[in-house]
């Protein structure tokens, strides 16, 4: 490895450059609002530097590396995917001006007032339950990369993750969502200029023909087609699909963006900008294990060997030193940037969809403030805990698709019938929210209870879907609504 005394300066230095910044904040904070969505004055340029940040953590850079070492350039196709779906929704505004002329902080919120007060805590719960298993692994993932691409020992990996959590717990706890936003513009500069330096040395090491004639060598044809690779196929592809539209349309991260735009055109704006990004996202760090492939070859595809390991181990040895902690600090970015941007959302859905509801009497702002911060506290807590003793199986996207499909499902599915579909009804709203996180959930039980359980992914992924659909139609058919008859008292 080649991380030196160079590196470590260069990291401590940006280290205390994005705590100070995220403390300073703290001074602009007056209410709830500033503190979950900004004070709903983020502008376009903000904005996209913001979802960028978040949308490109380590843990993001771990999982599309693996896909790129374990299934080729065919591992960059949700990035695809993706890119078309933000341009879709940007284009359209589909989902981002209903939601932004709502006036609302999430999107449960919504549905109290489209379906009723118990839609809205529901929904709150599965979508808490899902982004929290989903961002279960994020510190294992940021921290085996710094483990891996520093070259410290293996039993460091919890300091290093406990370490990361309380950098990013003491500028997300003081200054909310502006102190995230302000960090992840910081971030997206520093990380933007270690991807781009990284992506140099790659192609420079081993040149395009080399890295597709590793592709073919390790892959064959899969290796340019997801509709070949082990894994992968036309019913993974179609799970994909809709992923990627669940995910741009209601995943919270995603949406606080929109909700903290100063208007919906601005928030249109973020996403059509933002959607070629996607594209790289995926691309970079998938080209990165390629290269990993063509100089380790299969040697992380082995039973017993750890895949999501190659890129790192690659990456410490190919970058020179000064260079090397310029993208390590990039990465750190990265991680602080994704999980502050979670840590908060997760936590503000928690206070303002299950708890805010059940509080009768109006909350001075500063106990708002405090309630939510003690959340963000106990949930970074829960992800210690959670990433150590999690047995990961799979592709770890894999599992962030599926947990993220907890509530992806039901939540998209009330969302369009709450703005485009009249006769959806309450009993609609229940039936789909339970029918669509029944899938997941039963798999991820299944997976952890028997050892050998195998089903592929996909298949409680595309159900989920149409489960959540089917039981939006069926409930509301089974039990509509109340019409109030001309003249009765309402």
């Amino acid at each position: 490895m080649n991380f030196g005394p160079l590196d470590w300066i260069i990291v401590i230095i940006y280290l205390i450059a994005t705590v100070a910044a995220g403390l300073w904040m703290r001074r602009y904070l007056g209410n709830v609002g500033d503190y979950i969505v900004a004070g709903r004055a983020m502008d376009t340029y903000l904005g996209v530097a913001s979802l960028a940040a978040t949308e490109l953590g380590i843990v993001t850079v771990m999982y599309t590396a693996e896909l790129g070492y374990k299934n080729g350039f065919a591992g960059m196709v949700p990035g695809i995917l993706f890119c078309l779906a933000a341009f879709f929704l940007g284009i359209t505004g589909f989902i981002i001006e209903p939601l932004r002329e709502a006036g609302v902080m999430t999107i449960p919120e919504l549905f109290q007032t489209r379906y009723s007060l118990k839609v809205r805590w529901l929904s709150g719960v599965f979508i808490a339950l899902g982004g929290i298993l989903n961002m279960g692994i994020f510190l294992k993932l940021g921290g085996q990369f710094l483990v891996y691409c520093v070259g410290m020992p293996e039993n460091y990996l919890e300091i290093v993750m406990i370490s990361l959590l309380a950098l990013t717990l003491v500028y997300t706890v003081a200054g909310g969502m502006l102190s995230v936003l302000i960090t992840d513009y910081l971030q997206f500069i520093l990380l933007g200029l270690g991807i781009v330096i990284t992506s140099v040395f790659v192609l420079h090491a081993n040149g395009w023909t080399a890295l597709a004639d590793a592709v073919r060598k390790y892959h064959g044809d899969a290796g340019f087609t997801p509709l070949l690779g082990e894994g992968q196929g036309g019913g993974w592809l179609f799970w994909q699909a809709l992923t990627a539209f669940g995910a741009i349309s209601t995943w919270q991260t995603n949406i606080a963006r929109v909700l903290a735009a100063k208007d919906a055109k601005t928030g249109r704006k973020i996403y059509t900008t933002v959607a070629f990004y996607y594209v790289g996202r995926f691309g970079l760090p998938g080209l990165w294990a390629i290269g990993a492939l063509a100089v380790l070859g299969d040697k992380y595809l082995q039973p017993g060997m750890d895949s999501l390991a190659a890129m790192p181990i690659y990456i410490g040895t190919i970058l020179p030193t000064g260079i090397l902690g310029l993208v390590v600090a990039g990465m750190l970015a990265a991680e602080m940037s994704t999980d502050s941007a979670y840590l908060l959302t997760w936590a503000s859905v928690i206070y303002n969809d299950i708890t805010r509801p059940m509080i009768k009497r109006p909350l001075r702002p500063t106990t708002e403030i405090w309630i939510t911060r003690s959340l963000v506290i106990a949930i970074g807590a829960f992800l210690v805990f959670f990433g150590l003793l999690y047995p990961l199986k799979g592709a770890a996207w894999d599992y962030l698709a599926i947990t993220g499909n907890i509530y992806l499902a039901s939540i998209l599915t009330l969302l369009v019938s709450a703005l485009y579909f009249p006769k959806a009804s309450t009993g609609g709203a229940f039936t789909a929210l339970v029918c669509g996180a029944a899938g997941p959930i039963t798999f991820l039980a299944l997976g952890l209870i028997f050892k050998d359980f195998t089903l592929p992914p996909w298949v409680p992924g595309i159900g989920a879907f149409a489960l959540a659909a089917l039981g939006m139609i069926v409930g509301s058919i089974l039990w509509p609504n109340r019409t109030v008859a001309k003249g009765e008292a309402a």
